[in-house]
């Protein structure tokens, strides 16, 4: 059979490669890719981003599955388009994708449906925001309604800083209709972890845990990024935990959507935060796989994704199980210069370490023309390693981004701290 996974970063590169692994499987195209989905002769790039042509490529083609990778197709609709013309896909509608799509939606699904998460309010006026701001204080989280690619979140350490995030949407306009709305919410304590889950509508088969990196800098210092690396599994996430996030967060999350209309077929990320007494409360939605998440999950999954996707869009989750590599997996992602807030393209790759059995590199912000790798995004690569603890794992994935050479890179160098600290 033939796949088509949609999007350009990490996570579709590592989709792929996956899906490319099942004997199933005879090509993978993924639209419209990137430089590392280019060199993989089991994946070819297709160039094409307009939904309605890309329906037409899967019919020509006979594309058996599609899968969607990003944000931003899912909230565009392409889910319904795909499904109004007959063909099997893996993802949420627009209208679920709302989950992810606006904060605003997010926060009040929540809130009705008894789904544990801070306390929130709302505002398109940037005075009456900033009157709220004043009278909660701060730590104060300030978050655009839309999507922003990862950048729309400011966790405010002041008032004036929350007062300045307002401005910056509200008023400056800085993330457009994104921006337009604004989801005040109160700070939350404690460790995140990243909590991820396929869904059929009805079941909820959980995927490997796993533990994201925003912070740019060391020791979580710096601007909130889209991620800077990760590692699955997480020691924080317990049996008794995980449990308790089936029982009070996912399941009444796919269940509330199915009453509310909206049954959630597709990857659900939950963020969460645990607190020092270890209950959790969820940050947000994702509606996809996570990325930099991805990488380490699916480097460790040793189950066949296309049979997990079939099992989902027929309604079967509960009678799938899925099998894991005992190993951790860790991926250190590599940046370009300027990232987060202004990443410099066009720098030429010179050097990449080769993949093995126990190290790959995912590539995002990547292109090749005329068998020059270049930089065309803000984070480049995610490098992913396996190894028997998390030490095992650091130390192999750091010793092939010593092999990794553009100008103006950076990445972090203490991803899996937290698994590391004693506890």
């Amino acid at each position: 059979m033939k796949v088509l996974v949609i999007g350009s970063g990490g996570r579709e590169h590592a989709l792929a490669w996956r899906l490319a692994q099942s004997e199933r499987v005879q090509l993978v195209y993924v639209a419209p890719g990137n430089g590392g989905t280019a060199t993989d002769p089991r994946l070819e790039n297709v160039p094409i981003t307009d939904l309605p042509a890309l329906a037409d490529f899967v019919e020509r083609e006979g594309i058996a599955l599609s899968v969607v990778g990003p944000e931003a197709p899912m909230a565009a609709g392409v889910v319904n388009l795909f499904r109004a013309r007959g063909l099997r896909i893996f993802g949420p509608t627009r209208e679920a994708a709302q989950l992810e799509s606006s904060k605003d939606f997010a926060k009040a699904f929540m809130q009705r449906h008894g789904i544990p998460t801070a306390q929130y309010r709302t505002f398109t006026d940037a005075a009456a925001a900033r009157a709220y701001v004043a009278e909660r204080g701060a730590p104060i989280v300030v978050k655009a309604d839309g999507l922003a690619a990862g950048k729309g979140v400011v966790v405010a350490q002041t008032v004036a800083e929350a007062h300045a995030a307002i401005d910056a949407m509200l008023v400056d306009n800085r993330f457009g209709t994104s921006g337009a709305r604004v989801v005040i919410e109160d700070f939350l304590a404690g460790e995140e972890a990243s909590f991820i889950v396929m869904s059929d509508g009805r079941h909820a088969l959980a995927l490997a845990t796993s533990q994201d990196h925003k912070r740019l800098l060391d020791g979580d210092a710096g601007p909130n990024t889209g991620g800077m690396g990760a590692y699955s599994p997480a020691p924080i996430v317990t049996p008794a935990l995980h449990a308790r996030v089936m029982r009070e967060i996912i399941l009444p999350t796919i269940h509330g959507m199915a009453a509310d209309g909206q049954n959630y077929v597709g990857f659900l990320y939950a963020g969460l935060m645990i607190d020092a007494a270890g209950n959790p409360k969820t940050l947000e939605f994702n509606c996809r796989l996570g990325d930099p998440e991805a990488q380490p999950i699916l480097a460790r999954m040793k189950s066949d994704l296309v049979d997990l996707i079939d099992a989902a869009l027929d309604g079967k989750l509960d009678q799938a199980e899925v099998e894991w590599d005992r190993r951790t997996a860790l991926a250190v992602v590599v940046a370009a210069h300027g990232y987060p807030d202004a990443p410099r393209k066009g720098d030429a790759i010179t050097r990449l370490p080769a993949d093995s059995d126990d190290c790959i590199v995912f590539h995002a912000g990547t292109e090749r023309d005329d068998g020059k790798l270049t930089v065309t995004g803000g984070r480049v690569l995610a490098v992913t390693a396996l190894g028997d603890s998390v030490r095992a794992a650091r130390s192999r994935a750091y010793a092939a981004v010593e092999q990794v050479e553009f100008a103006g890179m950076q990445y972090r160098r203490d991803i899996g701290h937290r698994a590391l600290k004693p506890r």
